[in-house]
């Protein structure tokens, strides 16, 4: 489901708009995952205009594919964390997610950036990483549309 976000100030051509894709597995981790990405957003003057929330990691490029067609988003930051069980199901999930996420952000000519933790990810290491992969997420698609912005 995507949520239209209040429109905090006017977009300029100065400012970058955001959406976020975050996944509903692993909720306890992603739900302050989102938060601090929506933190970091408002520190860094980056307007988040859509939150969308997939149910998983996998389930996330159809959402970053239909935000990358809106013209009122510059770049999509996905939020999520996969965690290791007895199977190399996690590693799937990672790589496929990351592929296609890439894949999307070349064809549409905008950021698509991973903030998502693992695979081969304990659940407390992907608590521990918290805040380090949301705000990275969100600081890289800031500093890749204002470099995109700049070579044309």
């Amino acid at each position: 489901m995507v949520n239209k976000m209040e429109a905090s100030r006017t977009h300029t051509k100065g400012s970058v708009s955001l959406a976020i894709v975050v996944s509903e597995f692993n909720y306890d981790i992603t739900k302050m995952m989102l938060e601090k990405a929506l933190d970091h957003a408002r520190f860094l003057d980056a307007e988040v205009r859509y939150i969308a929330h997939a149910p998983g990691v996998f389930d996330m490029p159809l959402f970053v594919k239909k935000l990358l067609e809106k013209n009122d988003v510059d770049a999509v930051v996905c939020i999520g964390a996969v965690v290791t069980g007895e199977t190399k199901h996690d590693e799937v999930i990672a790589h496929q997610t990351a592929r296609k996420i890439m894949d999307l952000a070349v064809e549409y000519g905008k950021p698509v950036t991973l903030g998502i933790s693992g695979p081969g990810m304990t659940r407390e290491q992907a608590t521990r990483r918290i805040e380090e992969y949301s705000r990275r997420a969100v600081e890289a698609a800031v500093k890749m549309v204002k470099r995109l912005r700049e070579i044309k």
